[in-house]
């Protein structure tokens, strides 16, 4: 079980493929302070963090931060190694990221963090919503960090990151696609998910040939922890087909609800060879003479 009582169970024990890529709040609790842990909220809202956040933690604004001002497209190295410097992050240097929605945003800040080669990456599991949930202390002061001094590569898409183009060769070879946003998007009813403006692109439906696996199935809605390898081995693989051997691709609207699928996928059931296509709906939607389903 993912929980019991309405606690998380010990994340070692719920048969990750890489469970010391999560940490509890309990371990964050005992770690604040810790010169060698840096703890990065990320939120959709991003005005969240002004509101309150938990002590020491910094902030990664996901438009202002981690995109090209003028291009749709990543920061590149200069300006990614300036932003970790300016957040304190030495080489050493651990990293906690957490947010709202379910590790929505966090995943994705993850996601980017891991175009550029960094592998102390970790989330905190259960995110905001379970660190309010326990009574945990938020505060609204910023900390004061000296510089940090970590050198960063230039930025990588090829492993974990997949474009139009190659979408569209993924298709013509049947390739495993996740289309992870609402059924509502999926069946074309919709262009952004329920609650939201429906706005976004030209045209409703599906990649041809995409399984719909909403990305919030693979969190317990009540303690706000990933569920047990075993239950997302059920939801992915078993009802939906996806084989760990074989290359899969994701997407959303964004891109960011799919890096939350791509860091369950790879991190959690080990699957290798999974990519998230950022260019997603708005690209694909928009785009003349792309098929689609509905």
């Amino acid at each position: 079980m993912a929980t019991q009582a309405g606690r998380p169970s010990l994340i070692e024990a719920r048969g990750y493929a890489r469970p010391e890529v999560l940490v509890s709040t309990e371990w964050v609790a005992a770690h604040l302070g810790d010169p060698h842990v840096r703890l990065i909220e990320s939120d959709e809202d991003v005005l969240l963090y002004e509101i309150g956040h938990i002590p020491g933690a910094v902030k990664v604004d996901w438009v202002a931060d981690l995109n090209d001002p003028v291009t749709r497209d990543y920061v590149d190295r200069e300006h990614f190694q300036a932003l970790l410097r300016r957040l304190g992050i030495h080489d050493d240097t651990s990293i906690v990221f957490y947010g709202d929605k379910n590790n929505w945003w966090a995943t994705y800040a993850f996601w980017v963090f891991r175009l550029f080669g960094l592998e102390r990456l970790k989330v905190m599991d259960g995110g905001r919503a379970r660190w309010e949930a326990e009574g945990r202390p938020l505060v609204t002061d910023t900390p004061s960090l000296p510089p940090g001094s970590i050198a960063v590569r230039e930025r990588d898409d090829v492993a974990i990151r997949a474009f139009r183009d190659e979408v569209l060769e993924h298709v013509a070879r049947h390739g495993q696609l996740v289309d992870v946003r609402s059924p509502e998007e999926y069946r074309g009813e919709r262009l952004h998910m329920p609650d939201y403006p429906n706005e976004g692109a030209l045209r409703g439906g599906h990649i041809p040939g995409a399984q719909s696996v909403p990305w919030a199935r693979a969190v317990d809605p009540e303690s706000h922890t990933f569920r047990s390898a075993d239950e997302l081995r059920r939801i992915y693989e078993q009802d939906s087909g996806l084989r760990p051997g074989a290359e899969t691709i994701a997407y959303c609207r964004i891109g960011e609800r799919s890096s939350h699928t791509w860091f369950v996928l790879t991190y959690l059931l080990g699957h290798e060879r999974v990519r998230n296509y950022d260019g997603s709906w708005t690209e694909w939607g928009n785009a003349v003479r792309l098929p689609i389903e509905r």
